[in-house]
């Protein structure tokens, strides 16, 4: 059974750092591209960072870019979303995906067929 639990959510202060963990199980990892999408309340779910299965490749949101870094380790079956510079505005619930199609990842949710639970990020002093 394909599973993905998210990690490392909490509540930082403005300029503060997390590292979320997506761990995967039940599927072969390394052929699976990855995404973190995030979910404010009120608003539509938007897609932050993936990493591709095809070349490694990886894309931010501009809202992000510079800040988070996003990174798989296929022999630990995870992938890691480090954030820093942390924002009010980057309060969400944090979500990973995965994308069984061999090839660029893509910030839309449409390809994406596997999702976890979520991870709640808030920041704020």
């Amino acid at each position: 059974q394909l599973q993905l639990v998210e990690s490392g959510g909490g509540l930082v202060q403005p300029g503060g750092s997390l590292r979320l963990s997506c761990a995967a199980s039940g599927f072969t990892f390394d052929s699976y591209g990855i995404a973190w999408f995030r979910q404010a309340p009120g608003k539509e779910r938007e897609g932050v960072s993936c990493v591709s299965s095809s070349d490694g490749s990886t894309y931010y949101a501009d809202s992000v870019k510079g800040r988070f870094t996003i990174s798989r380790d296929n022999a630990k079956n995870s992938v890691y979303l480090q954030m820093n510079s942390l924002k009010p505005e980057d309060t969400a619930v944090y979500y990973c995906a995965a994308d069984a199609g061999f090839r660029l990842c893509v910030l839309s949710e449409r390809p994406y067929d596997y999702w976890g639970q979520g991870t709640q990020v808030t920041v704020s002093s």
